[in-house]
């Protein structure tokens, strides 16, 4: 393996390209996708939390690089005739250092935002801005959510809610795992913080997922302790009554 030494003042694309020339480890290619991922995510949620934001998929072709943006409202994201969604094509291609044509970006509405947690934690955000309570928004966040095919919604906002002693809050419905590999596919979680003019405000939204054998809605995996009760198969009956001995001895066959 080539080590070949980072340079800071390059895109990190760019970065990519020059190094696959010179067979850059793995380890530092699993690094410089995540930390890609990641500035990149930030970015689009700051840019795109008005538009219900729920999170970004990069997709690597051997064309071009392929990011698709999930929002509840697509159109926004899209913008007047297609603008917005160009805008955001070139921001991220000059940032990232992508050839023109290297990029393209796409616009996905989420299946069902009430099963999507950073859709949830982003609603509940903007009710705290404008002013609601916060008893009736968690409420209101957990009922919709449940209402939508959860099997549990826990909601957790921490600061200083009323009084001057900060204190956290916890609103929960349903039922909800905290351990083990099914936490992994079944919960979805997301945090945000408000910045209100008492202080900084944090939220926490937990949803667990319901099984879904197509795997649309949630995990395709159902979980280790469901037990499934089978319809018991048909028998035929017997005409009338009869017993059987099983202890009497078998008889000889005779030979033929």
């Amino acid at each position: 393996t080539c080590w070949v030494r980072r340079d800071p003042l390059l895109p990190l694309p760019l970065q990519i390209s020059i190094m696959a020339f010179r067979q850059m480890s793995k380890k530092r290619k699993f690094v410089a996708d995540g930390v890609f991922k990641a500035e990149l995510n930030e970015f689009l949620m700051r840019e795109l939390a008005e538009d219900g934001y729920s999170g970004v998929e990069v997709k690597n072709t051997p064309a071009r690089t392929e990011i698709v943006i999930l929002a509840t409202r697509t159109q926004n994201v899209l913008g007047e005739k297609g603008r917005r969604i160009r805008e955001l094509t070139t921001v991220v291609q000059k940032r990232f250092g992508f050839e023109s044509g290297a990029v393209e970006l796409f616009a996905e509405k989420v299946a069902n935002r009430g099963l999507c947690a950073i859709a949830q934690c982003e609603s509940l955000r903007y009710k705290l801005l404008g002013g609601l309570a916060v008893r009736r928004a968690c409420y209101g966040v957990v009922r919709y959510v449940m209402e939508s095919g959860a099997k549990g919604c826990e909601v957790i906002v921490s600061g200083k809610l009323r009084a001057q002693r900060a204190k956290a809050m916890k609103f929960g419905d349903g039922f909800m795992i905290s351990t083990g590999n099914p936490t992994r596919e079944y919960i979805d979680s997301a945090v945000r913080h408000v910045m209100l003019r008492q202080g900084v405000i944090g939220i926490k939204v937990k949803i667990m997922l319901p099984h879904d054998p197509t795997g649309k809605m949630g995990p395709k995996n159902p979980m280790p302790d469901a037990i499934k009760i089978l319809d018991p198969k048909d028998e035929s009956l017997p005409a009338e009554p009869h017993s059987v001995n099983y202890d009497a001895p078998a008889q000889p066959v005779a030979a033929q």
